[in-house]
């Protein structure tokens, strides 16, 4: 253990030596007063999610479900991806016919063969309409962290009945499935990008630079 983690756990153990052994955190819940769900319809929260995502410089569309596979064939040529990365248990019925499909269930691909590809298509778990975020926590469709991160172009798919309202409504709805798998939980807003020491906006660094969102309505 490393002499900081040390003197973490140190200022930890000297902060609580004065608190009764019968005091514990399921005695004294924390206070939530602050505002837990929206009161905006599912067709506000769809409206709020594409204006939020998009301030990003994500790439949204809003499209009915039997239109799916069409408009992910039409994202793919219009981005140029040839090889796209298909994680496991993605539904088949949304999978275009044109790109090379590079199934990442049954064999993992390594890093430099995500790098290689031309992109990733995904589920999420959850979208956050306020904050214009994707919520991916490994589930059916998904696939693992290396997904959103290694390629350039990520395409998520997005169930309109899966956008909540605000961030508290979210980890709601997330606090079962991590307290019995404890999944990796990612919150995507936007491309990666970041700024360097003169505010110049570079994207990319962290994880995709492009990312194009289809909700399926």
């Amino acid at each position: 253990m490393s002499d900081a983690k040390n003197e973490i756990l140190k200022r930890i153990r000297r902060g609580l030596q004065d608190v009764p052994e019968e005091e514990t955190p399921e005695k004294y819940p924390v206070q939530r007063e602050y505002r837990q769900k929206s009161d905006l319809g599912q067709q506000e929260l769809v409206q709020l999610f594409a204006e939020r995502v998009g301030e990003y410089k994500a790439v949204v569309s809003k499209i009915e479900q039997a239109s799916l596979a069409e408009k992910i064939a039409e994202s793919c040529r219009s981005q140029g991806v040839k090889q796209l990365v298909v994680p496991p248990e993605f539904p088949k019925k949304w999978l275009p016919g044109e790109p090379d499909l590079l199934d990442d269930g049954s064999k993992r691909l390594t890093k430099s063969e995500l790098d290689a590809s031309d992109g990733v298509i995904s589920t999420c778990r959850l979208a956050v309409a306020e904050t214009g975020t994707i919520v991916l926590d490994g589930g059916a469709g998904q696939g693992r962290r290396a997904l959103s991160l290694v390629p350039d172009y990520h395409l998520c798919i997005i169930e309109a009945n899966q956008i909540v309202g605000s961030v508290p409504e979210a980890f709601s709805q997330l606090a079962e499935t991590v307290r019995k798998s404890g999944p990796p939980v990612t919150f995507i807003s936007g491309p990666s990008a970041t700024s360097d020491i003169e505010l110049n906006r570079v994207e990319g660094v962290h994880g995709p630079r492009r990312l194009e969102i289809i909700i399926a309505i």
